[in-house]
């Protein structure tokens, strides 16, 4: 997917939103998730409390017992992050009992990081203990006095929170696993679901690309409801294309007809005259049947070059020509050389290749000593895979031409040595047709001293 596709788009923009929704996801459930575990933790502490409560209390003195026994044995075990504590409520610094575990040390309650009773009477609050732990603290206030005497205990229990933590820390990690993975699953998803949608768009594509190269004529297939339109719209724009263009051939070669026909009169009448007007009405005659020629040459190649043309096989093209050629200089024994690779399409009407290579060929022809080799190099990218170009380069073992006379040698009419036979049209109906077909001519010179034209076209 390039960085401008629709496709890219949509992953991108569905990515997007799935991190978005999937980030407020885990936020909820790790939130969740912990103040479960929190209130869990509270509800065992809460029990342990409880227990302890109902161990000190006095039963035939006002004095409290201590508590034994009461069914944690981390209680027992120093040091082990459970611990328990009863003090006076009025002597915070004087311990009454506390359990096994805290040996000679002792924790601040949530009493003393002045924490308000909350539910059931209870402080709870995250404090520091022995050894440096964290401890999540359960307090309670409890008047253990009889009759009119109140005497008024704290207890509390407190457990380390590394237990906690690591729980909550293995529950976040399974949450964010899970919904990473759900994550890459729905943009796998996604991704399959955008191109499997686009899959369409594609095949237009590709069926253009074959009516741009002359493999089909119309878009063919059954496309999806939405894509139907589109290409029921292309198939009108191809035909209306090729209405334009057959009605714009018509009347060039009407046109043609109508013109050339009495100029054909007037040349022929004027040359059985042997009259200074007679050749001057000739002459001019001729010039405007050239200039005729000339304006509808192009009128037809303007016609023909448009984004849907034919697609040419240059090697058989080159081989008829040379053909051809071989025959029309038979008497001078010209060596025809043509090296071309298989495969070598040009993008554009087989007339027009014809005329173009046929001039070159030629006007090799008329001006080499013995030798014509031509050329041809495989299709290369100019600028994207649309701008794809091959060049046919021909050269001959002439006199050639000098840099100065190489831009004179493509204007129209322009015959740089009027003893050999020839309008003058040639070279220049060459330039033009290739630049129509947004292609260049170069004439430059050859190894042997000759003239090497370059021709360069697109490729289909």
């Amino acid at each position: 997917m390039r960085g401008n596709s629709l496709a890219l788009r949509l992953v991108i923009s569905s990515a997007a939103w799935t991190l978005m929704i999937l980030s407020i996801t885990a936020a909820i459930l790790i939130s969740l998730c912990r103040d479960f575990i929190e209130d869990s933790f509270d509800d065992r502490l809460n029990h342990l409390l409880e227990v302890l409560i109902a161990k000190t209390a006095p039963q035939a003195t006002l004095d409290i017992r201590r508590p034994v026994d009461l069914g944690e044995p981390q209680f027992l075990r120093p040091l082990s992050g459970a611990y328990w504590q009863i003090r006076p409520a009025d002597q915070r610094n004087d311990v009454s009992y506390k359990s096994e575990s805290l040996a000679d040390e002792t924790y601040k309650t949530p009493a003393d990081l002045g924490i308000k009773p909350g539910e059931k009477h209870i402080r709870q609050a995250y404090a520091e203990g022995p050894d440096g732990q964290i401890l999540r603290v359960l307090e309670r206030d409890i008047d253990f006095g009889q009759e009119n005497e109140s005497r008024i205990f704290s207890l509390s229990v407190a457990f380390d929170t590394a237990a906690l933590d690591s729980e909550i820390r293995y529950l976040t990690d399974t949450i964010v696993l899970t919904l990473a993975l759900l994550g890459g699953g729905l943009l796998l998803a996604t991704f399959f679901q955008v191109r499997f949608g686009l899959s369409p768009l594609k095949e237009i594509g590709n069926s253009l690309a074959a009516i741009r190269s002359g493999e089909e004529t119309l878009l063919e297939g059954n496309p999806p409801d939405e894509i139907l339109p589109l290409q029921e719209e292309l198939n009108a724009l191809i035909k209306a294309n090729w209405s334009v263009v057959e009605r714009a051939r018509t009347h060039v070669g009407n046109l043609a007809h109508a013109l050339k026909t009495p100029l054909s009169v007037i040349i022929n009448e004027a040359a059985s005259q042997d009259t200074e007007f007679a050749h001057k009405v000739a002459q001019q005659a001729r010039l405007m049947r050239q200039q005729i020629s000339h304006h509808l040459d192009r009128a037809r190649i303007a016609a023909q070059i448009r984004p849907i043309s034919g697609v040419t096989d240059v090697e058989s093209g080159l081989a008829a020509l040379s053909r051809a050629l071989t025959k029309i200089y038979e008497d001078r024994a010209i060596n025809l050389e043509i090296d071309c690779p298989g495969g070598v399409k040009f993008f554009g009407e087989k007339q027009d290749f014809d005329e173009m290579a046929g001039n070159l060929l030629d006007n090799a022809c008329k001006w080499a000593r013995s030798r014509v080799t031509v050329k041809v190099e495989a299709p290369q990218a100019a600028g994207g895979a649309a701008a794809r170009t091959f060049r046919l380069i021909i050269e001959d073992d002439g006199p050639g031409l000098p840099e100065e006379l190489r831009r004179e040698a493509v204007k129209r009419g322009r015959r740089l040595d009027e003893k050999v036979p020839g309008s003058g049209l040639g070279l220049s109906i060459v330039a033009e047709l290739s630049h129509l077909y947004r292609g260049t001519l170069k004439l430059e010179e050859a190894t042997s001293g000759g003239l090497r034209a370059c021709l360069t076209l697109p490729a289909a």
